[in-house]
């Protein structure tokens, strides 16, 4: 009798035909809003289970956050800026910044996270031989080996530890670039808040400490370079200023230095000098003697300018002119011979002889003046030309001189640019502008930063509900039952009759005798539904059936029955179930004689009927179990049969066997107008279904639909409009508005 456990549940006919599909504001289908009221019913469908999961997450992390050590976390800023603040540029030595800098950036962020750095804090902090700090952060085999040896007793032992002590720093530490800013934070989590902040103290002054080493060190190889170079261009100078010294002495090559421009040094030999000078002085001698030649010239026409600017010959003339006119006036006064006259022309021819005499020194004097001048001539003519020979000796014996001194000057000046680069490169490797500064630096922790009470248990719980709900969605993908209305047409290719709920009552059968109870309604509703599947109407022959026993055919057939009687049509109903019958056990009557002795060949139909039991309402019982009901099935007498129940009443039902595993119903189906095909929801895997379903169609049958029955709506996956209907306007729910 478990055909009989049924129970309530909420739908009318047309909503199971037709799924209910949701309405959105934005004018789209309602498919999103019906995938997440599916995904709210199956997370209220497995609610106990998603709790549950999240309960214990919450326990364990509460057990886990008493249980975890308190760690500290201690942090400091450090701002870091692009390398470009030097005192001295020096091109090849600086790198060129651009206005990308991120490569930059990321390149510090890794250098504070380096290897190296974190070794050298374990050197400095001497963390290395500390036990306690190794077994704090779990490696006791360290901290055990250390307390055996403090002091390491070879440097392996002493790398190894640093290394260890390293590798846990940094584990621990955490570099945080602050957005928008070129500050970054450095963090250190562990037991000891002092050890935190002397972590990152240290950290930070080694960060800067390295930074300034490698800015020194990336110049030591140019350095390097330089000094060898140096000392080659040095040697090479000292030679080639060996070999210039030597030459110019053995040649007897004498050059003075002469103004030029930086960096440049230039000679000139006295010998060019000298020929300059002595040119100079022959040009001049040469304008002497034809300036001597001319004045001589004019003396011996007697036009002389030097008698002319003589003040002695011009203090005679000007006295002899002063007696001549003297004379002049005595002379007509007087006769010659007046003495005054006679003695003013001897005074006259006294200072005649004398001017002549001077006259003819001025005049002697010019010619040695002249000759002089030839003289000096002449001696400096040779010595030029002597000169001459000499320069032009000297620039023959000066080619090689001259490559001596290129030679010179090369090696100079390459010697003094690698020195200036030199020093330029000391300098900026050595005096640069540290581009790392610590902002604020670590203050030692006064709470611990982990564990969070309230944050482990909000991961817990949201972490708990992930878990659970994953869960819930893995069980119920597992899950093959038909726990939805909505699932039937997608999971068996078949519409949906009806959804007939799980009844409470010990007792079906008195349920279906209230006419307004859920079940009677929802018999009502399918019944409606069978109305729409014939172009007829409702089928005169139905046969209902379902996978495996127990899904409540059986009761569908009598409550189907039921509810075409009581509209006032004539109905019998058959228990073809031949293997476990159970419908005279509903109504109440024998089950000695029936549909097995008809099929045996009893012509007697009339007293196999059983009648008045219900208004309208005939049964024909299966009678005593035959060893093959299959074999009773195969030939006409149930068709037969069927045909004139058909004559007789308005709509004859069979109750079939199950489909898995027997012969007996795809025999039946095919004598009858139309199969139900009964599904009990949320224990019927589909997969079987599917197989019975097929073994029908195969059989030529007329499958009509699927009748959900024991279905719960808190339960179901898409519940929209299933916990509404069929117990409207009973019990209290009368008092509410319509």
């Amino acid at each position: 009798m478990n055909d009989l456990t049924f129970s309530r549940a909420p739908e009318d006919g047309p909503r199971d035909i037709e799924e209910p599909r949701a309405a959105s504001v934005d004018g789209t289908s309602g498919e999103d809003t019906r995938l997440i009221v599916r995904y709210l019913r199956i997370a209220q469908r497995w609610k106990w289970l998603i709790l549950g999961v999240a309960v214990a997450a919450v326990i364990a992390g509460l057990v886990v956050t008493y249980l975890t050590t308190p760690l500290y976390t201690a942090e400091a800023t450090v701002e870091i800026q692009r390398e470009n603040d030097r005192i001295t540029r020096v091109r090849g030595v600086e790198a060129e910044t651009g206005s990308v800098d991120l490569e930059f950036y990321q390149t510090q962020y890794g250098l504070l996270q380096s290897r190296s750095l974190a070794e050298r804090v374990a050197t400095d902090l001497r963390l290395y031989a500390d036990p306690n700090f190794f077994e704090s952060f779990g490696d006791d085999d360290t901290a055990a080996r250390v307390r055996e040896a403090p002091l390491a007793n070879t440097l392996a032992v002493r790398q190894d530890r640093t290394r260890r002590a390293g590798a846990i720093l940094l584990r621990n530490i955490n570099v945080a670039p602050i957005r928008l800013s070129r500050l970054v934070a450095v963090r250190f989590t562990g037991p000891d808040p002092q050890l935190s902040a002397r972590v990152v103290n240290s950290w930070t002054r080694a960060f800067i400490e390295t930074t300034l080493e490698r800015r020194y060190e990336a110049t030591r190889y140019a350095r390097n370079f330089l000094e060898g170079q140096l000392v080659q261009l040095r040697g090479r100078l000292e030679q080639s200023e060996r070999q210039l010294v030597g030459y110019a002495a053995r040649e007897a090559i004498i050059n003075i230095p002469v103004a030029s421009a930086p960096g440049q040094s230039q000679e000139r030999s006295i010998t060019a000098d000298s020929l300059a000078a002595l040119n100079i002085a022959h040009s001049q001698a040469v304008a002497d003697r034809v300036e001597a030649q001319s004045r001589m010239r004019s003396s011996r026409s007697g036009a002389v300018s030097e008698a002319l600017t003589n003040t002695a010959i011009s203090g005679m003339r000007q006295r002899r002119a002063e007696a001549a006119a003297e004379y002049a006036r005595l002379t007509t006064q007087f006769e010659p011979g007046y003495p005054p006259a006679q003695a003013l022309a001897s005074q006259i021819r006294t200072l005649d002889q004398s001017i002549a005499r001077e006259e003819a020194r001025v005049q002697n004097s010019l010619g040695e003046a002249y000759n002089a001048s030839v003289d000096r001539e002449r001696m400096l003519s040779e010595r030029v030309e002597g000169l001459k020979q000499s320069f032009i000796d000297q620039r023959r014996r000066s080619i090689q001189y001259n490559i001596f001194q290129r030679d010179v000057d090369t090696n100079r000046q390459l010697y003094d640019g690698l020195l200036q680069r030199y020093k330029e490169v000391g300098i900026a490797g050595g005096v640069g502008v540290n581009n790392v500064s610590i902002v604020d630096a670590a203050q030692v922790p006064s709470r611990p930063s982990s564990p969070s009470l309230i944050r482990n248990m909000l991961l817990a719980l949201l972490l708990g509900g992930v878990v659970g709900v994953g869960l819930a969605f893995a069980f119920e993908q597992v899950d093959e039952t038909i726990s939805d209305p909505t699932d039937v047409e997608r999971a068996l290719g078949l519409p949906l009759l009806g959804t007939i709920p799980k009844s409470s009552s010990s007792d079906p059968i008195e349920e279906l005798g209230d006419r307004k109870s859920p079940l009677v309604e929802a018999y009502l509703s399918t019944q409606t539904t069978l109305a729409f599947t014939t172009s007829h109407g409702m089928p005169k022959s139905l046969a209902v059936t379902s996978t495996r026993p127990a899904e409540g055919k059986s009761f569908t057939s009598f409550a189907l029955a039921q509810s075409l009687a009581r509209t006032g049509r004539s109905v019998i109903l058959i228990d073809a179930d031949m293997r476990s019958p159970s419908l005279h056990h509903m109504f109440g009557v024998s089950n000695e004689r029936g549909l097995s002795n008809y099929l045996a060949g009893s012509d007697d139909l009339a007293a196999l009927i059983k009648t008045g039991l219900a208004e309208k309402l005939a049964l024909l019982p299966a009678g005593p179990s035959p060893p093959n009901a299959a074999e009773l099935l195969v030939g006409d007498r149930l068709h037969k049969l069927v045909a004139g129940l058909s004559e007789q009443f308005d709509h004859v039902i069979l109750d079939a066997p199950p489909v898995v595993g027997l012969a007996d119903t795809p025999l039946i189906a095919s004598r009858v107008e139309g199969v139900i095909f009964i599904v009990e929801s949320h224990n019927t895997p589909s997969s079987m279904a599917r197989v019975a379903v097929g073994r029908l169609r195969n059989a030529q049958a007329s499958v009509l639909g699927v009748l959900l029955t024991k279905f719960e709506s808190k339960r179901a996956n898409y519940g929209y409009g299933y916990d509404y209907g069929y117990g409207y306007g009973r019990g209290e729910d009368k008092t509410k508005p319509a």
